[in-house]
């Protein structure tokens, strides 16, 4: 890389990286601040509170909790009232709960609320934009719901951020009266008038008057009900209820701006700070905990169980004649939630993982042995020791279940065998080895989704992997300090070795995890390259044929112009095609071939490319690709528009195609004739065609194209039908034809004519072409995309979308792109999505750029030739 792309590079880097580091520096200061509230708390007084609380509080807790995740399905309800779309509600409870459940603990992009919701919510006929309007919705609704409960809750007790704010009960009361009716009153006049709310670049569009009462009201109840989970936990001091709800709802607007998934660290920071003087900060610290365990880990193990079942139930077998099949309304919701199985495997392995270490941590009681046993010492020693190495290999082998690798579903249901073992040796601890067990018997059902025969440690050393594992290193760091900090330090704790010496028992443990963890990754950074023996060209493009003819995507046949390298499946049933253009690998279209491979090849794709120092760039996919984009960590802008005419009802009987029908009978009356010829093709022919098209090039911009267009080549064309327009017997116009396997979707790839012959050709050829097909029992007829088509140019929309609806509109000087979807949309067709998906970070301009180049063959192919 030059100097120069260096420098260009590192902005956005930075403005990539900047709510990474941002949210990293808040989490520490989160965990330096506890620490500091904590020094004078023991772990003993924090578990002693636990085991004193009382059943009554817990099931008052889970109450609360129960009704507080029914509360937040509301919030999707009224998301679908406000974009006038219907759903069952048993999908939209399925949704909202799965999303909620998964996001809050989680907080992985595509674990969180927005990506589940679009696997569900797109089996049932919504687009990813309409998703992603409802996924705004809801965040803007929850956002502003617990800012008006948390403001009336102040203004009715200010005295509960008093300690926190240079303020007075005051104006601390007359601000958040103030402050809360205006908005309220801001709310319904926007909605009541229907205007539009502008903030900066923003515009927000408000809700009718009952969807926005039924918004806050459920605001309101999935507030005080999560407030609520935790205050009944609170030790005796603790501020009444109404004044805790401005503590909670304040602490959980600090968490969610801080980015850290879920607020940890922040969040309990907050909520101890403001406890009033005199509260036990041991007991607050037992509640926070046992909050987080009800309010977070219960549902997330709950959403688990609930997609265990369910991928069982879709396999058939034990799970139907326990629950029975799953209904035909609820089948898509269910297969699309299948899809996010990889994602949540990693993050239940990787959660057990951080569970183990946490365990080699924690002291030990010895109960089975004296103190004198030394078998009974080894054991100890053994499981403490076990334990550790389990949890590191966890860690590990989770990013190998989210590629979706055979290798570490294996390996990680024999590393949780191997952690029961470590308990059990531990002092016999049932408690953990059903946890353990659960988890692993949880997992069972998804085996059929790891399928990928990989090395499990390739694409490891990314950031996201490095940053989760360093994260939980020095929280085990600090687990352990807070732990053991009884214990003062000394050089003899490494060497002394009895059942009672639980501080350098789990010393021992901690230092084994953590140089396993960092061993592995040294290994792995210092491993080169593997570099694979490429198949020929001409062996490719055989594979290629073969897979091309037994699909029936006419994009797939763009791969035999023999200008892209093709990546295969291992059985050789599915390809992918790209091509480079300086730092960027671009693969055209969706994969091809066997679905089941499209994971594989994608992720390959990817990791070779993160692998040579490129960024991989997906051009033209289709909506379906979107969720596996999202799994793999890019981001999909939209590119355009393809227009399919359905042959099944098109006709050009009718008022609306009156222009063309005379235009077409004008054109045959004139001699016009078109005959649609089968390859192979005689070289005459292609002699014969070959002035029409360098005359066409002549009068065009460049030279001949390429990547996502063909070419006039005479080994290319012998692939497909030529369309040849006649008149008296001499041809004046060609169109090549791809029609693979049984020729149910066509597309025209290759068009030419003379430029003296231009008027009126394109619309005859089309229509001569749907005319010959529909006789061929032909369902789709591909008129091509339409470029930048369908942008949003809203001010919320992307500044991708929103300069792209600039250049449809007013780009005529560079390509007349809305002339074009104009005369496609003559045909009556149905406008499908094209997206291009590159890493999150990188300007959809600068990967269209790299496409434009790759299409015209470079800058000298944007000019025109003399």
């Amino acid at each position: 890389m030059s100097k120069r792309e260096a420098g260009a590079a590192s902005p956005g880097k930075l403005r990539h990286l900047g709510p990474v580091l941002l949210g990293f520096s808040l989490f520490g200061l989160g965990i330096w601040a506890l620490q500091h509230l904590l020094k004078e708390v023991s772990a003993d007084e924090i578990i002693a509170q636990i085991n004193a609380t009382p059943n009554h509080i817990f099931a008052i807790a889970l109450g609360a909790t129960a009704l507080g995740y029914t509360a937040l399905i509301g919030y999707d309800f009224w998301a679908l009232k406000y974009l006038e779309k219907k759903l069952p509600l048993r999908v939209v409870a399925l949704g909202g709960f799965l999303g909620y459940a998964f996001g809050n603990t989680i907080g992985i992009s595509v674990l969180s609320g927005g990506a589940v919701r679009y696997r569900i919510y797109s089996a049932f006929g919504l687009n990813a934009f309409e998703v992603a309007a409802l996924a705004s919705y809801i965040a803007i609704a929850m956002g502003t719901g617990l800012s008006l409960v948390g403001v009336f809750a102040l203004a009715l007790h200010p005295a509960a951020l008093t300690g926190l704010l240079p303020l007075s009960e005051e104006m601390v009361r007359l601000l958040a009266l103030s402050g809360g009716l205006a908005t309220v009153a801001l709310l319904f006049g926007l909605g009541i008038s229907g205007k539009v709310l502008r903030l900066g670049k923003y515009e927000i569009s408000m809700p009718r008057p009952h969807i926005l009462t039924g918004q806050m009201v459920v605001a309101l109840f999935d507030s005080t009900m999560a407030a609520l989970t935790l205050y009944v936990l609170l030790p005796q001091g603790a501020p009444d209820f109404v004044t805790f709800l401005a503590i909670y709802a304040t602490a959980t607007m600090v968490g969610v701006m801080s980015h850290v998934p879920g607020g940890v660290g922040v969040f309990e920071t907050v909520v101890m700070a403001a406890m009033p003087t005199g509260t036990a900060v041991g007991d607050v610290a037992a509640a926070l905990l046992m909050f987080r365990l009800i309010y977070y880990l219960i549902p997330f193990a709950l959403a688990f169980v609930i997609v265990s079942l369910n991928e069982a139930r879709l396999a058939g077998g034990w799970a139907v004649r326990l629950f029975g099949e799953i209904s035909d309304p609820m089948r898509p919701a269910f297969n699309a939630v299948a899809g996010m199985v990889p994602w949540l495997s990693g993050a239940w392995a990787f959660g057990l993982g951080a569970y183990l270490l946490a365990l080699a941590l924690w002291p030990s009681v010895p109960t089975l042995h004296d103190n004198d046993d030394l078998v009974g010492a080894i054991l100890l020693e053994g499981g403490t020791l076990v334990s550790s190495v389990a949890g590191a290999v966890l860690l590990i082998l989770s990013h190998g279940l989210i590629r979706r690798v055979a290798g570490a579903f294996w390996l990680t249901i024999a590393a949780i065998g191997g952690g029961i073992v470590a308990v059990l040796l531990n002092n016999f601890d049932i408690e953990s080895a059903t946890l353990l067990a659960a988890g692993a018997l949880l997992m069972w059902p998804f085996r059929r989704e790891f399928y990928r025969e990989a090395k499990i440690t390739e694409g490891v050393l990314g950031p996201a992997w490095i940053a989760m594992v360093t994260a939980v290193i020095i929280a085990v760091a600090l687990f352990f300090i807070f732990v053991h900090a009884a214990t003062p330090y000394s050089h003899s704790l490494w060497v002394d070795f009895a059942q009672n010496a639980n501080t350098p028992r789990s010393l021992r443990a901690g230092l084994v995890g953590s140089a396993i963890l960092v061993i592995f990754t040294t290994y792995l950074a210092l491993q080169p390259l593997a570099k694979r023996s490429p198949r020929t060209p001409g062996e490719a493009l055989q594979m290629a044929r073969k897979v091309i003819d037994a699909q029936s995507d006419p994009t797939a046949c763009l791969a035999l112009a023999g200008d892209k390298e093709l990546t295969f499946s291992g059985d050789g049933s599915a390809f992918l095609m790209f091509a480079r253009r300086r730092k960027s690998w671009i693969a055209m279209g969706d994969p091809v071939g066997d679905l089941r491979y499209f994971d594989d090849l994608g992720w390959d794709f990817v990791e070779a490319a993160q692998q040579a120092n490129c960024r991989p760039v997906f051009y033209e996919i289709s909506e379906r690709q979107l969720p596996r984009m999202i799994e793999m960590g890019l981001a999909a802008h939209k590119v355009g528009e393809e227009a399919v005419v359905n042959l099944s009802t098109f006709t050009l009987s009718g008022a609306r195609f009156k222009s063309m029908r005379a235009a077409f009978n004008k054109a045959q009356r004139e001699g016009l004739d078109v005959e649609v010829l089968q390859p192979p093709h005689a070289p005459e022919l292609i002699e014969e065609l070959r002035p029409i098209s360098d005359a066409w090039l002549g009068d065009k911009v460049g030279h001949e194209k390429s990547f996502s267009v063909g070419r006039f080549d005479p080994i290319y064309l012998r692939h497909f039908p030529i369309a040849v327009v006649r008149r008296a017997g001499k041809a004046i116009a060609f169109a090549s034809i791809m029609a693979p396997g049984s020729g149910q979707r066509v597309a025209v790839d290759l068009m030419r004519y003379r430029p003296e012959d231009a008027s009126g050709m394109i619309e005859f050829l089309f229509l001569s072409l749907i005319a010959h097909y529909q006789a061929q029992g032909a369902q789709e007829f591909s008129l091509g995309m339409a470029p930048l088509a369908g942008l949003s140019a809203r001010r919320t929309a992307r500044l991708w979308s929103r300069f792209g609806a600039l250049m449809f509109r007013h780009g005529g000087a560079f390509y007349n792109f809305e002339g074009l979807r104009a005369f496609k949309a003559k045909f009556n067709p149905e406008w499908r999505p094209r997206y291009i998906a590159l890493p999150v970070g990188v300007s959809p301009m600068v990967a269209m750029a790299d496409v434009t180049m790759l299409i015209s063959g470079g800058p000298r192919g944007l000019l025109k030739r003399k």
